[in-house]
């Protein structure tokens, strides 16, 4: 597990002894977890590190949110990428939602074993959610054409951050035709350029302005 943990480390740099304490913590939780509710493959546990924590944290390569800023994680499954955005940014607001109420029992339960009170979960569809947001993140849900038609309407008008307020999405492969109807609004980052692993080779982060 520690060799794992090394990973965080490996790319995030002067994390306090409470986050490293927390990273730790996340993955017996999750195997805990898993073994009550199966929110990750079982097979996929042997990557827990890289395939979910890591791969939640690309987002913290393009922005670095500012104290007081509102996040809505969409689909958050078992928290991800919302739980490690959380222990990552303390003074950022996390609402972590998903259709499932058996999923976000888990979201909610890892939150309070790691005193995350920046991070809630909510048994909810996205769509009915009546608040707003600074950012809306996920991990590929659906496809983007139907994400945004759930998150429409759901941003701050001000702005805190050095990216206006938008979705921070994270997808993999050809994500043109995806993206078309977006594809002035939208930047894609590779997330090969911030990590050397080849899991990464084709996923990516993209940001889309505030629609």
């Amino acid at each position: 597990m520690v060799e794992h943990f090394g990973l965080i480390e490996k790319y995030f740099h002067g994390l306090s002894e409470k986050q490293k304490m927390q990273f730790e913590s996340l993955y017996g939780l999750y195997i805990d977890w898993n073994a009550k509710i199966n929110v990750i493959s079982r097979k996929d546990m042997d990557a827990f590190y890289l395939h979910h924590v890591l791969h939640s944290l690309a987002i913290a390569k393009v922005i670095q949110f500012k104290p007081g800023t509102k996040i809505l994680d969409v689909g958050t499954g078992g928290g991800f990428p919302g739980v490690p955005l959380a222990i990552l940014f303390p003074e950022t607001d996390f609402l972590c939602v998903d259709s499932i109420n058996k999923k976000i029992s888990v979201v909610n339960a890892v939150s309070g074993a790691l005193n995350l009170n920046n991070c809630k979960g909510l048994w909810a569809r996205a769509e009915t959610i009546d608040q707003t947001f600074d950012f809306i993140v996920s991990r590929a849900v659906t496809a983007f054409p139907q994400f945004q038609q759930w998150v429409k309407g759901k941003f701050k008008k001000e702005q805190q951050n050095d990216l206006p307020n938008g979705v921070l999405y994270l997808k993999g492969g050809d994500l043109t035709e995806e993206f078309f109807s977006v594809i002035n609004q939208a930047t894609f980052y590779d997330i090969k350029d911030f990590y050397t692993e080849d899991y990464f080779e084709s996923k990516k982060v993209v940001y889309v302005k505030a629609f």
